[in-house]
């Protein structure tokens, strides 16, 4: 199969299917009854909509990412802090490694995505003890007014260039940030941000080109 790498700075717009978003639903109705696991927003008011929330956008981002990939989807959705799955969503082989993949799925109001944009990754994931993860891989959903909702596949992250300080930037618990729009805020606990600059696109297969509303896009 031909595979195309891109440059960095170049991201896939795909769109989702119906039947990816009932699949993904569904998976997450089944954790919500079966599976009563802590969640990190527990403390939230509206906690039940913050978990079926945060576990549909996780859960859609492993059903898109395994059908772009031709791998097996997901057959449960957590979206827990004990990782069940000890970070592994996927485990992807090639002749020379083996690649343990988590992904990372984020909801943003528009497609239009920058350099300067970040992935959060907290710290305490990143060395949880027993972790499987070798790479992360990053996916933002928008939705369009005329195509529904639209994947952004980024691409990914090596989780040990992070841990050496190659990439991303550790930001300690109490540190102060300031947004793009003058507003403030403070980590509540020690978060690495990666820039979607840094981030490796992803591999363009023929059959991922195939996939409705493929289109290449480059960070503004």
């Amino acid at each position: 199969m031909e595979q195309i790498v891109l440059n960095k700075g170049t991201y896939i717009q795909i769109s989702v299917s119906d039947e990816q978003k009932l699949f993904a639903r569904q998976l997450v109705n089944h954790s919500i009854i079966h599976h009563h696991i802590p969640n990190i927003w527990d403390k939230s008011e509206d906690r039940l909509a913050q978990t079926r929330m945060m576990r549909f956008t996780g859960t859609l981002g492993e059903v898109v990412f395994a059908d772009c990939y031709h791998l097996p989807r997901p057959v449960r959705s957590f979206g827990a802090t004990d990782g069940q799955d000890w970070g592994q969503d996927f485990l992807i082989r090639s002749e020379t490694e083996d690649f343990a993949v988590d992904i990372k799925s984020m909801k943003r109001r528009s497609g239009i995505l920058a350099g300067d944009y970040v992935l959060n990754i907290p710290s305490s994931q990143l060395h949880k003890a027993g972790s499987k993860t070798s790479h992360y891989f990053c996916i933002s959903f928008h939705q369009s007014e005329t195509d529904g909702t639209i994947a952004s596949l980024l691409g990914f992250i090596d989780k040990q260039a992070l841990e050496n300080g190659e990439t991303g930037t550790l930001f300690r618990a109490g540190t102060k940030r300031t947004r793009a729009d003058g507003t403030a805020f403070t980590f509540n606990e020690s978060t690495y941000e990666v820039l979607f600059s840094d981030i490796a696109p992803p591999v363009v297969t023929n059959s991922l080109r195939r996939i409705k509303g493929f289109r290449l896009c480059g960070l503004k």
